[in-house]
Formats: structure tokens, sequence, C-alpha cells
């Protein structure tokens, strides 16, 4: 071997991960040849095997995408070709081509196998580190490796058809070609021992040709041609084209161990630590999903014994835990979207359709198989479960984010069927029954037919309010502000000037504040907030109850004509045991029809038993108290806003986003007083809007004319000044939908006089019969009278 062929092959691969470095063997082998060789000889072969390595390691994804290319377009030229009958007037055209296709295709297995081997076990034995790019590239080149194989798997049955034809074509050339050398050496007359031999060896491998092509024979064709191609039997334009001949041969016939012998990664079993690396890259690339198919394949083909030499546990932990985790996140964050998250705009932080993963079939692991779909779907089940069991509260959280899992990653969701006794309305009953022995000592009703808490708890409220409004400062303060808007409401478009309100709210805190800073009418909002807040929880309570009632009726098909069934059974004569049973379904039934129509009225019960005294003359006091609405709500939206932005803030203490308790409160005082329409009158909340619509077209306009003059302070507090109506204007727009709301929950639409009259229709309804029956309006069409 010549000092320019060491340069050339820097290494051979002997076996798995056995390399044979050239250079090394012959300096410790062959003791005259390490006399040949100076130190710069030697300094230079080992430095051309670094550059080597590290040229490899610039081209090696250039390479890795020139074989996809050429992979991928052979994989399409051999399902082109085989896929074909073949004609019989284009026979042997048809067979060169198959020959050509299985030929190239074991070329390249040869040529990825030989950069595969060469470069990780260089690495590996030069103690050099890999980067993650090459490590890649190299595990997209098994898979070009594996799918070269699968290839010739697939159709395993047109190649092993087309084999034996092709073979016999090729014997058929390579006869041809020796029966043209052998006239040549025929028609020569001198005869010698020599030509003899030649002509024998020719003789010899016709003979050999004509039968199967085994390996023998092929032996004995090439040592008989190496003694008949003496003499210039052949010219050299037929000499080449029979050598191509015999070496297809060759590899035709060893075409199935050929490519079982190229496409071996066993191994890979010492380069196991790119699978990491490599299961992380196809997570990352999860359109390229199906890739994991092929590179479990080759892990699979490997030795038994590598199940427990290799942790299986790589699978999951670098792929399908990771891929639970990342689909809950993605669940998690699409649920909460209303909360303040970080940017998910798929055009700014990217996206990744894990989807893809989910579209893969079962895939064989050895002797298990691995269901990527199943597993995810078993994770995200035991997972809301266990955290719904922890927290039943949330379990329309998880149910919202298993009908997501199941649009967009098309995972069919166990349901888990816990018990039904929480709400969505906030405050989980379960909550209060954790703190059991302050509730029994409180709480001494049902709380499905029962309001008797509710109304003591009133009461004792109401009475603080009554008192509030019997002030003399408060009752003065109102009466004046009642006759300055009846004086003054044709100059203000019958609307109540927010100055006045504004005003109010302000003089309230010169009769004095507690010790933390809150005025009267602050209490007094908290009074009402209270409450309103006992509303809510009563409504909760009935929303509680006609979930269960509902749930547990559910199968009762039509609950205006329910049969009996105890009379049913009596008819037809059946035995005592069926008649108790059927008697006990009746009861049954009746419960559960009556459950879900009665005890649901509660707000009703509550405005019905409170409204007379409100409204009797003993209580004149309380009719002003339409007119301190808008300062209240004044008071309410200062708040609410203080109270939403200690949310940024690191003392908490009183931060809250929310707080309907207030206009439930207001919106139940005012049916109580009859005062819809006096409140209605003042059309506060459109004077709300015009005047922060005016002072905000004021500022607009002052940033226009202030534009040129470049002064940043006046433009910062402008845009700040801009920045506070905005917020106020929203509040004050929440607090309306927020009381028109709870209006429609107390029949806000209708006055007592209305009610009364609804009353003398329907009895007159009963007397006359159904059939001069009215329609009750809905909520809606009353409003919108």
């Amino acid at each position: 071997m010549s000092f320019l062929s060491l340069l050339q092959v820097p290494a051979v691969t002997l076996a798995a991960n056995i390399i044979w470095f050239p250079d090394t063997f012959l300096l410790s082998k062959v003791p005259a040849a390490a006399k040949l060789m100076d130190k710069k000889s030697i300094q230079s072969i080992r430095s051309s095997r670094d550059a080597f390595l590290q040229q490899k390691a610039q081209t090696l994804m250039k390479d890795m995408q020139s074989y996809y290319i050429f992979v991928t377009s052979w994989m399409m030229k051999m399902e082109s070709i085989l896929s074909k009958e073949p004609k019989p007037d284009k026979l042997s055209e048809d067979l060169s081509n198959r020959c050509n296709i299985f030929v190239q295709g074991v070329l390249y297995a040869y040529s990825i196998s030989t950069i595969i081997k060469t470069t990780m076990n260089m690495y590996m034995s030069m103690q050099r580190p890999m980067t993650k790019t090459s490590v890649k590239a190299l595990c997209r080149l098994v898979e070009l490796l594996k799918a070269v194989e699968h290839t010739f798997h697939r159709r395993s049955l047109v190649v092993a058809d087309s084999v034996s034809h092709i073979t016999q074509q090729l014997q058929s050339q390579a006869l041809a070609s020796i029966s043209t050398a052998k006239k040549r050496v025929i028609s020569d007359k001198k005869y010698s021992e020599q030509r003899l031999d030649v002509l024998s060896a020719l003789v010899l491998a016709e003979n050999t040709l004509n039968g199967p092509s085994t390996k023998e024979r092929r032996l004995i064709v090439s040592l008989a041609l190496s003694v008949g191609t003496q003499m210039k039997t052949f010219k050299d334009e037929e000499l080449l084209p029979l050598q191509l001949v015999l070496k297809k041969l060759d590899l035709i016939s060893e075409l199935r161990e050929r490519v079982k012998v190229h496409c071996d990664c066993s191994f890979l079993y010492w380069h196991r630590t790119v699978f990491p690396i490599y299961l992380d890259d196809v997570y990352e690339n999860a359109v390229d999903a199906a890739r994991i198919h092929v590179k479990l394949l080759t892990l699979s083909i490997l030795k038994m014994h590598l199940t427990y030499l290799l942790n299986i546990n790589i699978c999951w932990c670098h792929l399908l835990d990771k891929l639970c985790k990342e689909i809950e996140k993605d669940l998690r964050l699409s649920v909460h979207t209303h909360l303040k998250l970080d940017d998910r705009n798929p055009f700014k932080v990217g996206m990744k359709d894990l989807a893809h993963f989910f579209s893969l079939k079962p895939i064989r692991f050895f002797n298990r198989f691995i269901d990527i779909k199943a597993y995810v779907t078993h994770y995200l089940d035991k997972t809301f479960y266990n955290l719904t069991t922890v927290a039943l509260h949330d379990w329309a959280t998880y149910s919202e984010m298993r009908n997501l899992a199941t649009q967009r990653y098309g995972l069919v969701m166990t349901e888990a069927h816990l018990p039904s006794q929480t709400l969505e309305q906030g405050l989980d009953v379960l909550e209060i029954m954790r703190n059991i022995h302050v509730f029994v000592s409180r709480y001494l009703y049902n709380l499905n037919n029962q309001v008797n808490f509710t109304y003591q708890f009133l009461r004792k409220k109401f009475y603080i309010f009554s008192q509030f409004m019997y002030d003399e400062h408060i009752k003065s303060r109102l009466i004046k502000d009642i006759r300055f808007f009846r004086e003054t409401k044709d100059q203000t478009d019958q609307k109540y000037p927010f100055e006045r309100a504004e005003k109010f709210n302000r003089g309230i805190r010169k009769l004095g504040l507690t010790p933390d800073g809150q005025s009267y009418l602050d209490q007094f909002r908290q009074l009402i907030s209270q409450i309103g807040n006992a509303m809510g929880y009563v409504r909760m309570i009935r929303s509680g109850g006609l979930h269960c009632c509902s749930s547990a009726i559910r199968f009762v098909p039509d609950l205006e004509d329910i049969v009996n069934f105890e009379e049913l059974v009596k008819e037809e004569g059946l035995s005592e045991e069926t008649q108790k049973a059927a008697s006990q379904l009746d009861c049954v039934l009746t419960d559960l029809t009556t459950n879900s129509a009665e005890g649901t009225e509660y707000f009703k019960m509550l405005v019905g038993v409170f409204a007379p005294e409100f409204r009797s003359i003993k209580n004149m006091h309380l009719r002003n108290f339409y007119m301190i609405v808008p300062p209240l709500t004044v008071n309410f939206v200062e708040h609410s806003i203080n109270c939403k932005e200690k949310l940024n803030k690191k003392n908490k203490i009183g931060a809250a986003f929310t707080d309907d308790g207030f206009a439930m409160g207001v919106a139940y005082i005012l049916k109580l007083l009859d005062q819809y329409q006096e409140f209605d009158s003042l059309h506060w909340f459109q004077a709300v809007r015009e005047k922060y619509m005016k002072e905000m077209n004021a500022v607009v306009k002052e940033q226009t004319v202030q534009s040129t003059s470049q002064d940043e302070k006046l433009m910062q507090t402008m845009n700040l000044t801009q920045k506070r109506l905005d917020v106020y204007l929203q509040e004050f727009e929440l607090l309306y939908f927020s009381l028109s709301s709870a209006r429609i929950f107390f029949r806000a639409d209708k006055t007592a006089a209305e009610e009364t009259q609804e009353k003398k229709d329907r009895e007159e309804v009963a007397k006359t019969g159904p059939g001069s029956s009215t329609i009750e309006g809905s909520p809606g069409e009353s409003s919108a009278k």
C-alpha cells in the first residue's frame, strides 16, 4: 500500500464498531514499513485523517440531502417499473431496466452504510465530540437505509420473480460474448499449448454459465476467464462489457444477501447515545412523525439482549412523556386564554402541529406495540380525573379541555363521572361541606327548598339599610337632589347630571371616615353588595338544585305525561312483588317531577316577602333610594378600578377583578321599592356615556392641536388622561350590563301593578277555562315594550 493510498483511505470498518487504520497496522505489524516512513509522513497521515473527519462533518448535511433526493427518486422509479406488467415485445428492455434499478438500490445502500459506519466509528475511536447537526444527518441517513430495505421487502415477490429472469438474461449476454471470443480462438489455426488452455478455459466458462447462478459456479467462471482473457482473445470494447455483466450477475444473484448486509444497522448498538437526540428531532419536526416507524424498526432488528442493555424508557422520556406534557400544556393555555399569559401568536412564537403523532399506526418495538394516541389519551384521562378529584369545582374546566382534545387532536376522552355537587358560579358547595361544623351551626335548612337563613340575613341588612336612608344628612341631600332634577330636567335633556352625583360622593366624605378610610357611602355600597351576594348565593343553590334534578330526571321522556305504572301492572295482573316495584317507581318519578318544579322560584319568594313592607307608608323615606343610585355607581366604579389596580401590585390585599353583588343588590332593592321607572327616568348611564365621550373628544382635539408643538410631557399627560377616561367609561359600561342582567332575574321590566293585573288575568282564565288563556310575556318581550 502506497503513501498516497493511506491518505485516500483514512479508515476501514471491519465489523460493528471495529475500525482499522492502515497506517497504524503497518507501523505496528511491518517494521520495514516503519523504517521507510519518517515522522513527518506519519504526522501528515494523521492530519489527513483529522481533516477528513472535519470535512465530513461539514458536508454531512449536504450529503444527506443529496442522498435523500437520490433514494426518493429511486423508490419512485422502483415502484413505477415493478408495478407495470412486462410487455412480450419489450421483455428484454424491461429486464434490463429492472436489473439497473436493483443494482442502483444496492449501490445506494452500500454508499450510505459506508458513510454512516465510517463517520460514527471514527468519531468514537478518535474520541471526538459529534455535533447535534451531524447526529441528525446520520440518523436521517439511517432512515434512508431502512427505506431502501423496506422498498425491496415490500416488493419482494416481484423482485424474486424478476431475479431469475434477469440472471438468465445476464448469463445469455455473457455467453454471447464468450462465444465470439471462442470463435476467434478457433479460427486461428496456429494451435499451441497456451492457446489450447485459453480455449479450454472459455469452454469451461460456457459450460458453467449454462446452469444455475450459484456462488461456486460464478467463482469457476471468474477463474476460467482469468485464463481465457489472455492472448487478446477479447477486444477492449468487448472485455469491459463482459466484466460489467459478470459484476451485475454477482450482485443480482446475491441481491437478497447484499441488501441485508448493507442495510444491517446492528452497529448502532455501539452508538445508542444518539437515540435521545434523534427522538428530540422527531418531536421538534412533528410533520415528519412517521419517521419514528423507521427508527424503531431499526432498533427492533438488533439482538434481543439489547432490551436489557438499552433502556427502553428513552422512548418515554424523550418523546411520549414530553408529548403528553406539551399536549396538556396546550390544552390548559387554550382553555385559560382569558388569563394574562405569554404571547401565543403562532406568527411570532411559531407553531408545532403535534396532531401528526396521533395519525400514526401502532409502532412495533421488539415484542411490544407502542400506540402513541392511546398512550397520550390514557395520560390525559388519568391526569384530568386525579386533578378533578382534588378540586371538584374545576370539573367544568377539565370537561372543556376534554372537548378541546377531541376537536384539536382527535383524542376520544373518557368522562370522569364524578359527583355533580359542584357549580360553575364560583363558590363551591363542597367548600362549605369541608367546614361542616360551621355549616351545621348556622345553615339549619334544606338547601333546595328553604331560604330561611337568607331571609334572616336580609332582614338584618335591611334594618341597617333603613337606618342609613333615614339619616337626616342623607335624606336631606336626596330630597334636595330630587327637587333639583325635577326643576332642571328640561334643561338637562331628561338626564341626571354626572357632576351632581360626583359632588354627592365627595360630599359624603366630609361627614366623617372610618379608621380604615371609608366614607358612609362606601359602607352603604358594601351593604348593598352583601345583599346582592346573598341573592347570588340563592341563585347558585337554585342552579345546583336544577342541575341535580335535571340530571336525575333526564331519562323521563315527558314530564307532562307520566303514566301510572302501578295501575298498569295491576291491569296486567302481575305478581305482588312487581306491583310493589311499580309503586316505588311511581314514588320516585313523583319526587323527581316535584323537585324539578318546586322550590326554584327563590327570587320571587324573596321579593314577595319584603316588597309589601318596603312599599308601605311607614317606610316613605326609602322612596328616595333611586336618587342615591347614581352616586353609588360613581363610588362603586372608583372602588372597582382601585381593586383591579391592586392585581398588578405585590400587596394584593383587597384585589379583585369582579363584584357583581353590587349590581344584584341594586336590582333587588329597586324591585322591592318598585322604582325601576323612577331610576330609568334619570337616564343615568346615558348621561355618563355622554360626559366621558365629550371629555375624550376634547382630549383628542387637543392632541391634534398640540401634535406640532413636540412637547413630550404634555403629550404623555394627554395620553394618560385619555387612558383614564377609557378605563372609567369601560367600568361604567360593565356596571350597566351587569345591572341590566340582574334586573332580568327579578323580572325588572314588570311593575307591581302589572304583576297584579297578570294575577287577575290568570284567575279569570282559571274560571273561564283554557280556551281563553293568555300567554304571559317573557322578560325579553316586556323589555322590548
